[in-house]
C-alpha cells in the first residue's frame, strides 16, 4: 500500500469560533470541505518508509513550533498512470 505524507500549515482560529464549535457540537475544521494549505507532499511505498519520512519532516522548525503539521495518509486505490513494460 502506498502512503502520502503531507506537511500543511495550521489555520489560525478565533476564540469565538472555538466557543461556537464547542457549544454547537460541530467540528471546528473539516478537512473534507476546506483542507489546510499544503507545504510539501511526499509519497512512500510502505508504512515503514512513510513513518520514516514523517519523522524527518517533523524536524522542520515550523512543525516543531506548532505552525505546521505532518499527516500520513494511506492511498488504498493507487493505480499507476502507466504500466511498466514486461521484458
Amino acid at each position: 500500500m502506498r502512503f502520502l505524507i503531507v506537511r500543511t500549515d495550521i489555520r489560525a482560529v478565533a476564540d469565538g469560533d472555538i466557543v461556537a464549535a464547542w457549544a454547537g457540537g460541530h467540528r471546528l475544521r473539516d478537512e473534507t470541505t476546506a483542507p489546510e494549505p499544503r507545504r510539501q507532499v511526499v509519497h512512500a511505498e510502505d508504512r515503514e518508509a512513510a513513518l520514516h519520512l514523517a519523522r524527518a519532516l517533523a524536524s522542520v522548525g515550523a512543525v516543531r513550533a506548532g505552525r505546521q503539521r505532518i499527516k500520513v495518509l494511506p492511498l488504498a486505490d493507487y493505480r499507476p498512470a502507466y504500466r511498466a513494460r514486461q521484458t
